[in-house]
């Protein structure tokens, strides 16, 4: 009696994924430099959409910043006179306000109305620059948080002679870039000395354009009486509605109408949404240039097939399955992708630090965005990819090998 044969099939076969990559890296090394050129256009891309992701995060959070220093602050105003300058509150404005118990500090500016800065008495009066003239407190700095670029405050010494503290685009105008013991301003017919400039101030810009001097000498030299003209009030951040609603009647209980209360604040959020405006379309736009870097990948890799119809054949002489020979310019699609991803995800941080270090803010970088910049460079290769795998996939091992 014969024994029944027994026949096994033939193992299946695998490509390892280590293979997968030597296979695929060892494609990409023999087109260099057309490689290159297309990892580049995806590297540009992704660099693009990680840079504007980045500034904007970075623009994002220096102005949320400001905006939890500054969400307290409010300003009290009066109206305008007939020629356009601004009037005083009453003189009793200020101790009122400061007596409302959710008030942490005030402190006031005057506008001297008709005072010229200029650089010496040899400039025509009309060529002001659009510089004013405000009496401080010199509580200012400290109520406002802002910081001296060069110099000091006005000080007890200030109240006594005439000295004077300039805004930043003030001291630009007058092109006082550094500061000297002889450094003056002809301010209103007396010659000034500066002792400071002041780094811009977002929450209060009126006084970038303005040169500061102290009450006591606006009194005595310039003829102010003494009352302000803009009280700046810090109030506890639980009770800034309340506050706001009461300060025009505390301020002029005569005319609680003419008197404009503000919240500085409502400016940086006016200002975060313009900048998230412009977000969406620089995201369309390199969203259009990784979908021309994965075309340039697509053509690469058509190009490849084309140039390889003789490696393809042997290959599938020799026992290679179709799935073999998708995998393998898949893989060499996705090395391009991912070439090209962290390239442009490096190139888009470093362009977001250098950005915020020219603007003096802190970098700030989502972990997402980079991770979402590598991932879409990987599905577009991925997709980019897909359509040449296939063609070559489908190429039949006899005409594949009588290919020149």
């Amino acid at each position: 009696m014969r024994a029944a044969r027994t026949t096994t099939a033939p193992p299946r076969s695998r490509v390892r994924a280590a293979d997968a990559l030597g296979v695929g890296a060892a494609g990409l090394r023999a087109r260099l430099l057309r490689s290159a050129l297309s990892a580049l256009g995806i590297a540009i891309s992704i660099s693009a959409l990680v840079a504007v992701l980045g500034i904007a995060a970075s623009s994002r959070a220096d102005l949320l910043a400001q905006l939890g220093a500054e969400g307290n602050l409010l300003t009290v105003a009066s109206g305008q006179t007939f020629n356009g300058s601004p009037s005083p509150l009453p003189g009793t404005a200020e101790p009122m306000i400061r007596a409302i118990p959710p008030v942490l500090m005030t402190t006031a500016v005057g506008a001297v109305p008709g005072a010229t800065v200029r650089r010496t008495a040899a400039i025509p009066p009309l060529d002001t620059g659009g510089i004013s003239v405000l009496a401080a407190e010199p509580s200012l700095p400290s109520g406002l948080g802002t910081t001296m670029l060069h110099g000091h405050f006005l000080d007890a010494v200030s109240d006594r002679y005439p000295e004077t503290v300039l805004g930043f685009a003030a001291a630009r105008s007058l092109g006082i870039d550094v500061l000297t013991p002889a450094t003056q301003v002809y301010l209103d017919g007396t010659y000034f000395a500066v002792v400071g400039i002041m780094a811009p101030t977002s929450v209060a810009p009126e006084l970038d354009t303005a040169a500061l001097v102290s009450f006591p000498v606006a009194d005595s030299l310039l003829g102010l009486d003494g009352r302000p003209t803009r009280i700046y009030v810090r109030v506890d951040p639980d009770n800034v509605g309340a506050v706001a609603a009461v300060l025009p009647f505390t301020a002029s209980p005569a005319q609680p109408e003419g008197v404009q209360v503000r919240r500085p604040s409502d400016v940086l959020v006016a200002r975060i949404a313009a900048k998230t405006a412009f977000v969406g379309l620089f995201l369309a736009l390199g969203a259009i240039g990784l979908l021309v870097g994965g075309v340039g990948i697509a053509n690469t890799m058509v190009i490849s097939v084309l140039e390889r119809r003789g490696e393809i054949g042997l290959r599938r002489a020799l026992g290679a399955r179709g799935r073999h020979i998708v995998l393998q310019f898949c893989t060499e699609s996705a090395l391009l992708s991912a070439v090209g991803g962290l390239l442009g995800v490096g190139l888009g941080v470093l362009a977001t630090v250098v950005v915020a270090r020219i603007r003096g803010t802190t970098a700030t970088m989502p972990a997402d965005v980079p991770l979402g910049g590598f991932a879409a460079a990987m599905v577009v290769g991925a997709l980019a990819g897909l359509y040449p795998a296939i063609r070559a996939a489908r190429l039949a091992p006899a005409d594949a090998l009588r290919a020149p």
